[in-house]
């Protein structure tokens, strides 16, 4: 049996996404990304058409879609799995968003060839039990703009680097997932 979720808000509300079955894809629930762009709408004081975001562990394309959906200027989202990126693709391609760009391969790999690209969002939502942090968001922090801001969905509670610091929390089950952004000091 297929499994869906659906985008929550913006253009594309109530859109179905196709959940692939791949190892350590686990879509992030409705209820965490509703809080998460409530709070992006609070700090972006709800302004997203000139923002661009970086799913950097795009899997079902929930929170890149979510983005997309709330109008954004661009959406890159990074995956390596072949069948998903085949349903990423074919939902960009259903919805029309031009603006969402889909880059098959490594996350580590895929933000080496970003050149001097720099994002409002980053996404981090890589898959659990890996250890991907703290090395991860001192990778990505030179791929923020000044006021950038950067999601991070994880297993286990986590305390960012000195670098940055956490705007809100929370948890939904097994997810525990914060808003971080570097600290002036650090810019």
């Amino acid at each position: 049996m297929k499994k869906y979720i659906r985008i929550v808000g913006g253009q594309y509300r109530r859109t179905p996404i196709s959940v692939v079955e791949a190892p350590g894809l686990r879509p992030t629930p409705d209820r965490v990304r509703e809080t998460l762009f409530n709070w992006v709408a609070f700090f972006w004081q709800d302004q997203f058409s000139t923002k661009n975001v970086l799913d950097l562990f795009a899997g079902s394309g929930a929170l890149g879609f979510e983005a997309a959906s709330r109008g954004v200027a661009s959406v890159e989202m990074v995956e390596c799995h072949t069948q998903t990126i085949v349903a990423l693709r074919y939902l960009r391609d259903k919805l029309k968003a031009d603006h969402v760009k889909i880059h098959p391969g490594d996350a580590k790999a895929v933000m080496s060839r970003l050149g001097q690209a720099r994002f409002d969002l980053i996404l981090l939502d890589p898959p659990f039990g890996q250890n991907w942090f703290p090395a991860l968001l001192n990778q990505v922090s030179p791929l923020l703009n000044q006021d950038g801001l950067v999601y991070v969905e994880a297993e286990t509670v986590f305390k960012p680097p000195e670098s940055f610091e956490t705007l809100r929390s929370g948890h939904a089950g097994a997810v525990h997932y914060q808003l971080l952004q570097k600290k002036l000091s650090t810019l």
